[in-house]
């Protein structure tokens, strides 16, 4: 029996219904709103605007959105955008050969998405984070050719792999990879058959040298012009008395090609189509064959076994220091080191075989360069040093299970 409320005797007071209030709609996303949020429904081609605007680190991040996303990403219609803005840049690519089953694994360097802060993390602040934020991230690319650091060179978006020879067979196969796409296409062959030749870009041209059989001035050097992707004789007629076979070291600065052999060298010269060779054995031969090294911004630098970064000095025929190097790790002479070009600062990417199969670790550390005017020079005031700043390093990958061996790292125009 329900109970009524009366008052001294007379009818019940009616309570007046209350009016219900409206709610006002939550601006906090919910699961199974998510898909029909403002930012997933724009236009396809305003998100490609927004996205070309945004630094490719932080691409994979935003992949995980939603599928949609992951497929205007990887859209040619993207980068097309970039260029277009002006907003293309320097992306840094690893190639790793597995070990046993010999398959080559394609990386990009991208940064690590970012972790909301509790208030349980203030004691963290206070520590200085020593990670780099970045991370070696996996691309599928099917079917990747053999590659090796020599034969593997970039010229704006796209990757071009000298092929390694075959069954132990010299090899004319040249492979073009386009990041936009991610797939492999095969280019015209080479006129001759090469042998782990070495491979360098001037003005957009690719030049091949070396790894022929037979040494003459007719074979040693051809070079292919990705424009009309056609290829061409180059004569060196210095191939049978100063060149090899096979070609230890190469690089390009201000224009020039340097081929080291062992005892000699020539360089080449293409805006000139003129050769000079390198007889004596000079302080850029000696000690720069057995050392990792790469070209930022027409200065060849190396990595020393004294755990010490040098460039080398054209005008003083020396290897010399970079100064204000602080905080970089111990190398050692167990460490593996492949170095690169990443849009003007040098790429450092390092790791220890013996630290065995589990757990390995490849690190990073990032570089940047500045020329200065010599204190100590000998009064001329063109003598130059080369300043060096650790812009980050750490650890970008981690592979508990497996044994790799670092082919290449490369950097693209994106």
């Amino acid at each position: 029996m329900s109970s009524t409320a009366f008052t001294n005797g007379k009818e019940p007071l009616m309570k007046r219904p209350k009016k219900k209030k409206k709610k006002k709609p939550s601006l906090a996303l919910t699961p199974t709103s998510s898909q029909s949020t403002p930012i997933t429904s724009l236009p396809d081609d305003l998100l490609l605007s927004c996205f070309a605007r945004i630094s490719r680190l932080h691409y994979p991040a935003l992949s995980l959105v939603s599928k949609s996303f992951r497929s205007l990403l990887a859209s040619p219609e993207l980068y097309e955008t970039r260029s277009l803005l002006g907003r293309a840049e320097s992306c840094l690519y690893v190639c790793l050969k597995y070990y046993p089953d010999h398959n080559y694994r394609w990386f990009t360097l991208c940064q690590k998405p970012s972790r909301t802060k509790t208030n349980d993390d203030t004691s963290e602040k206070k520590k200085k984070d020593k990670s780099s934020g970045h991370l070696l991230v996996p691309i599928a690319i099917p079917n990747s050719p053999q590659v090796y650091q020599e034969g593997v060179v970039t010229v704006g978006s796209t990757i071009y792999a000298i092929g390694r020879p075959i069954n132990h067979s010299p090899s004319s196969s040249l492979w073009i990879l386009d990041f936009n796409c991610h797939v492999w296409r095969k280019a015209p062959s080479m006129l001759v058959e090469r042998y782990y030749p070495a491979a360098d870009v001037v003005d957009g041209k690719i030049y091949v040298a070396g790894g022929c059989e037979e040494i003459n001035s007719s074979n040693w050097m051809e070079v292919f012009d990705p424009k009309t992707q056609t290829w061409e004789i180059v004569l060196c007629p210095l191939a049978e008395r100063y060149c090899s076979n096979s070609v230890n070291k190469s690089a390009v600065v201000e224009g020039r090609i340097f081929y080291m052999f062992g005892n000699d060298g020539v360089a080449y010269k293409p805006e000139e189509d003129s050769w000079e060779a390198i007889e004596r054995p000079s302080d850029l031969e000696l000690r720069w064959l057995q050392f990792s090294d790469c070209v930022i911004d027409n200065v060849l630098c190396r990595l020393a076994i004294s755990d010490v970064f040098e460039w080398y000095d054209f005008k003083r025929q020396s290897w010399i220091s970079m100064r204000s190097l602080r905080g970089l790790p111990k190398f050692g002479r167990e460490v593996i080191v492949q170095m690169a070009d990443y849009g003007g600062k040098m790429a450092v990417f390092s790791y220890n075989p013996s630290s065995g199969h589990k757990g390995m670790a490849i690190w990073c550390e990032v570089i940047s360069l500045e020329r200065r005017k010599s204190r100590n020079g000998d009064g001329d005031g063109d003598d130059e040093e080369i300043w060096g700043t650790v812009e980050w390093l750490g650890p970008v990958l981690t592979l508990p299970d497996a044994y790799f061996y670092f082919m290449c790292a490369i950097a693209s125009t994106l």
